[in-house]
């Protein structure tokens, strides 16, 4: 057994209703590691878990943490005993708000040598949402030009700069008081508080190759209007219905009956709904495809191709703060919790 701190999710409360606890983990089990947790961060999926608004999350109580990047401790029967002292990073959805964790081998992607464990933890799940929407789904190619919703969040920031290291041209939505740092990202900035589709023709009069948009609600629409002949929008959230009362299904439902729709009439245009869990059930091809995508986008942070955006580092025991400052929307980049 292991000492351990972590912090809990008791139920819909706010910020400074976080619990922080100490427990015990114990030994790996037979395919197993056991990982003192370096980094883990603040995504947009715990802000919707904390309003009970994330789509399948888990009842109450329980630990947040969508992903982490640590060092591993002890393994298991059946687990090679050099990967004892390996920087990994780890997709977990919930868990990942720990000092100390236990999970399945099979599931930790190396983090190459000399990368600070805070801006790797950056790159986790932003990384493999911004690589697979960009690649596998969109499949944007060089010389294109995509409107990224968002661009100086966590996903956004990230999906910048992967496209522009693929010789694709972005604009990206953002408030004014980010817009230098948009720039300085490689995308030109446009304001989402004014009229965004107009600021997008008069960049791309014929139209973007793709849309990504995390937001949702009615302003889908004009994100579908905005592409071109053969563009793809790539709906990955519903970020305009955070705060929204009933359901937690619903809004997403509605979003995925919208995309089928558009899918199905002959507008000669694309609309998927990204889900990174999507092919969860063939665990094989799943693992060995997120780890080929993390890998990438993980080389690419090690070589300098690609710059982490950590807003700000905070101890795990000031998550409430963590969540709040991430929830503020004042940041570039994402939120990081250091146990």
């Amino acid at each position: 057994m292991t000492e351990s701190i972590e912090v809990v999710l008791p139920g819909i409360v706010e910020p400074t209703g976080l619990q922080v606890r100490a427990t015990t983990v114990p030994a790996p089990g037979a395919g197993r590691a056991s990982i003192r947790v370096e980094a883990t961060g603040v995504s947009f999926a715990e802000q919707q878990m904390r309003r009970g608004k994330y789509y399948d999350q888990p009842p109450f109580p329980f630990v947040p943490g969508y992903d982490l990047v640590g060092t591993v401790t002890a393994v298991g029967e059946g687990v090679p005993p050099t990967l004892v002292g390996t920087r990994v990073a780890a997709l977990t959805k919930t868990g990942g708000w720990a000092s100390q964790v236990v999970l399945e081998a099979a599931d930790l992607v190396p983090v190459p040598a000399g990368v600070d464990p805070a801006e790797a933890e950056t790159v986790v799940v932003n990384g493999i949402t911004a690589w697979q929407m960009l690649h596998r789904v969109a499949k944007v190619r060089s010389g294109g030009t995509v409107l990224v919703h968002g661009a100086n969040g966590g996903v956004g920031s990230t999906l910048v700069q992967l496209a522009r290291h693929a010789g694709v041209r972005v604009i990206g939505t953002a408030s004014p008081r980010h817009h230098d740092t948009v720039r300085a990202l490689g995308a030109t900035p446009v304001d989402y508080r004014a009229d965004v589709p107009a600021q997008v023709r008069a960049l791309a009069p014929n139209g973007v190759d793709a849309v990504f948009d995390h937001v949702g609600g009615p302003g889908i629409v004009d994100s579908f209007k905005l592409l071109a002949k053969g563009g793809t929008l790539v709906s990955y959230g519903s970020a305009s219905t955070r705060d929204d009362g009933g359901s937690k299904q619903l809004p997403v439902l509605k979003l995925v009956a919208r995309l089928l729709w558009w899918n199905y009439s002959p507008t000669g245009r694309n609309a998927h709904f990204f889900n990174i869990w999507a092919g969860k059930r063939k665990a094989a091809a799943f693992r060995a495809t997120l780890a080929e995508d993390l890998g990438q986008v993980l080389a690419l942070l090690a070589d300098g191709s690609l710059t982490a955006q950590v807003a700000a580092r905070f101890p795990l025991t000031e998550a409430a703060a963590a969540v709040a400052l991430a929830e503020s929307g004042t940041v570039t980049g994402k939120v990081v919790l250091v146990p």
